[in-house]
């Protein structure tokens, strides 16, 4: 093994990196927004809404993240409507088509986590909040999604990392991120195990960061948990937080 040759490549590898960080991250940002609502749709009293989402996510979770890119990627150009249409100069760009499914993958994954999150919420909370009147809105805004969310921070800190490894796959529709630069190098020096070993260096790092900064957000969330139990407050106290939570 060329060790030499392993940290020559680590600079030529981090135009590499670049891509694959804008995808992980946009994708994960995409997949949020659309898994909240998707999410309290599932979590609602329709029934219709929530089997719909529940086929949604039945279908990305079901079937492996390599197909449904190629589906997207080549399976738009077979669709005469999406050619004629404005879409086709958002479909042929491999960019755009790993976003749209890396976004679509992670919004599924992410919709059966802020579900499980949110079923988790104690029930008292959400009675609590309407015995103070607040509207079906502003409870999930300031209850629901909040304690939805620090329950479920550490599925949603592995699905993460899952989705900045699947980025990867990017490369089997000819973009240049990580694993692509990497394999382009393979083509040029007949070296994959020592490139190869600079690309797993590189993710080990960079993983190995997100994981510690979910870590620490996951603990500051959760610093309440470490101050013990709180006194009981007393009963006029409990009556001057209830009248200001309704003058509010």
């Amino acid at each position: 093994m060329n060790v030499s040759l392993t940290f020559d490549v680590l600079p030529l590898l981090i135009s590499g990196l670049v891509l694959t960080l804008q995808l992980t991250g946009i994708s994960i940002v995409v997949g949020f927004a659309i898994a909240v609502p998707l999410a309290l749709m599932r979590v609602s009293n329709s029934t219709t809404l929530s089997h719909l989402v529940s086929l949604y996510t039945f279908v990305f979770r079901g079937t492996p993240l390599l197909v449904q890119l190629f589906l997207i990627y080549y399976g738009a150009s077979q669709i005469v409507w999406i050619r004629s249409s404005i879409a086709w100069s958002i479909m042929r760009d491999p960019y755009w088509c790993a976003l749209i499914a890396f976004s679509l993958n992670n919004a599924a994954y992410v919709t059966e986590i802020l579900r499980g999150g949110m079923l988790a919420v104690p029930p008292g909370e959400i009675e609590a909040a309407k015995a103070l009147g607040m509207s079906y809105a502003l409870r999930t805004r300031r209850i629901l999604l909040p304690a939805a969310m620090r329950l479920c921070l550490p599925a949603y800190s592995n699905e993460i990392v899952l989705m900045l490894k699947a980025s990867s796959l990017a490369s089997t529709i000819t973009l240049m991120e990580l694993t692509g630069t990497a394999r382009k190098i393979v083509a040029q020096t007949f070296s994959p195990y020592e490139v190869f070993v600079a690309a797993a260096l590189i993710y080990l790092g960079v993983t190995t960061v997100v994981a510690f900064a979910l870590a620490r957000l996951e603990s500051h969330l959760n610093r309440h948990r470490r101050r013990g139990t709180a006194p009981a407050r007393s009963l006029p106290s409990i009556r001057r937080f209830l009248t200001a939570k309704r003058m509010s």
